[in-house]
């Protein structure tokens, strides 16, 4: 229903629908963050992982950018428990490294990078997120049942070949260009500083 229509076998996306879609989007996330919520940015796939990370870091949000672990947010209890190994493991490491072996360091230095890179973006998350910015819905479609089960509203980026089940704040569009991924990005970014 958002699709403007199709030539030569490429969808063509309807822009009158996509920018009103996109401006409420923008205006829930901008309410979402005035009463103190949190935005948590959600874009695994290549194209996306970088844009995500940089767009996060940038309104001081959290993100997941890397693979989404299962029960992220309907397990927080352990997912948690992950995150507090994760600090005592940057705190070993931190400490003068005089009584540990190459291999022992090494192992540590590898069990944190692989923590790291899963849950380094919401480390200080401390609870679960207000509302989830999804760019995949199809690669994402974990993490947006999960935030349904929970009842936080989830804003995404849905493509033509993408199933708007689930969603609460649809932005019609391309999910596969890395600029139209980075306007996005930008976009949710300036309304959460707003």
């Amino acid at each position: 229903q958002y699709l403007y229509g199709s030539r030569g076998g490429i969808h063509i996306i309807g822009l009158q629908q996509t920018v009103p879609m996109l401006h409420a989007a923008l205006q829930a996330t901008r309410d979402v963050v005035a009463q103190g919520g949190k935005v948590l940015f959600v874009g695994t796939k290549r194209q996306a992982s970088e844009k995500v990370r940089n767009a996060a870091e940038l309104c001081g949000q959290y993100l997941v950018n890397h693979r989404w672990l299962g029960g992220m947010l309907t397990n927080w209890k352990t997912i948690s428990k992950s995150i507090t190994r994760l600090n005592e493991l940057d705190a070993q490491l931190a400490e003068e490294t005089a009584g540990f072996t190459k291999k022992e360091l090494l192992k540590l230095t590898r069990d944190r990078d692989k923590l790291e890179l899963t849950l380094g973006g919401i480390r200080e998350m401390h609870g679960t997120p207000s509302i989830l910015f999804v760019i995949d819905t199809n690669k994402e479609e974990i993490a947006i049942k999960e935030a349904n089960r929970l009842g936080i509203p989830v804003v995404a980026v849905v493509d033509s070949n993408s199933n708007p089940d689930g969603v609460d704040y649809i932005i019609p569009g391309n999910d596969d260009a890395t600029r139209a991924i980075e306007l996005y990005c930008n976009l949710i970014s300036a309304a959460v500083l707003d």
